[in-house]
């Protein structure tokens, strides 16, 4: 798996960067949100925890994936600006229950 970051906006408004890769898997099936976010993480040098992968879509009959992710500066970020369901795929969802009702 080789994970290419094809291009990086900066979002200082919600303490963010966005990240489009390309993952280059032939031979293997689709890596999982996990994977893609350890990787991500090391290549923007930033902890596993405030990485936040959208989504990942297959290109159909050849071994290459396109994706989105955010990468936040601290965890308490990702908490407070992200949905739920995205925190609860991406293994950050330990606090991720008590994020909505700090905000009501």
């Amino acid at each position: 798996m080789k994970i290419e970051i094809t291009n990086q906006k900066e979002n200082p408004l919600q303490k963010r960067k966005e990240v489009y890769f390309t993952i280059d898997h032939a031979g293997e099936s689709t890596p999982g949100r996990n994977a893609v976010a350890e990787d991500i993480a090391k290549k923007m040098k930033s902890k596993r925890d405030c990485v936040v992968v959208d989504n990942i879509e297959s290109v159909y009959g050849i071994g290459k994936s396109k994706g989105y992710a955010k990468v936040y500066d601290s965890k308490e970020s990702a908490l407070s600006f992200e949905n739920g369901y995205l925190l609860k795929r991406n293994g950050i969802a330990a606090e991720a229950a008590e994020a909505p009702k700090a905000k009501e």
